[in-house]
């Protein structure tokens, strides 16, 4: 490798790492105190970053809301299906999602959905995030349907992808109504009701 094409490679992984670590920034940010209540100077405090390295990676706050968005998503989605995965085939992958729920209720940090959350602190007009937030919704619906395939496929797609999305409302209720309670029952009258619908 030429010292130019090395020295490219090094600047390519900084601004990588650089952009990353204002994402991960932001992302605590949003989640624990909400998108409006976060502004753009706290960010770059808490980042210990310039507002021109901040405005060289985001041109805008939603730019940076939509990298937060994906960001979670991304861990979310392999957290979720990694913990799915291990359990044994079967119904029991299915109710694996509210065993999950759980488990992301029990962290100190817990503050319910991400997407849900800046839904609501967003304008009605706001067209870019919330696009994004239903195409994750989606694909969610999506993995569900593919573990109701795996697990407990009823031979039509069309029941199986209404079963998903019955599972799905269980799930998004649960989470919503747990961070308002501050309880996991809900989570548990969720798992209950799931397993009231998949016999």
């Amino acid at each position: 490798m030429s010292v130019f094409k090395f020295f490219t490679y090094i600047c390519i992984m900084k601004r990588s790492q650089v952009r990353q670590h204002i994402i991960e920034t932001a992302s605590d940010l949003f989640y624990r105190q909400g998108y409006n209540l976060t502004g753009i100077n706290e960010i770059i405090k808490e980042a210990s970053i310039a507002k021109a390295t901040l405005y060289n990676h985001f041109a805008s706050k939603e730019d940076i809301c939509l990298a937060y968005l994906q960001h979670k998503n991304n861990v979310f989605t392999k957290d979720i299906q990694g913990f799915v995965s291990q359990t044994k085939e079967g119904k029991k992958q299915l109710f694996a999602l509210f065993d999950f729920l759980k488990k992301f209720f029990d962290q100190k940090d817990f503050n319910g959905c991400w997407c849900l959350n800046t839904v609501a602190e967003l304008p009605q007009d706001n067209e870019r995030i919330k696009k994004e937030i239903q195409k994750q919704k989606e694909e969610f619906i999506g993995f569900i349907k593919e573990l109701v395939e795996k697990n407990y496929d009823q031979k039509s797609d069309q029941k199986n992808d209404m079963l998903a999305r019955q599972i799905y409302l269980l799930y998004e209720s649960s989470i919503l109504e747990s961070k308002l309670h501050e309880n996991p029952w809900p989570i548990e009258a969720g798992l209950s009701l799931c397993k009231t619908i998949v016999q």
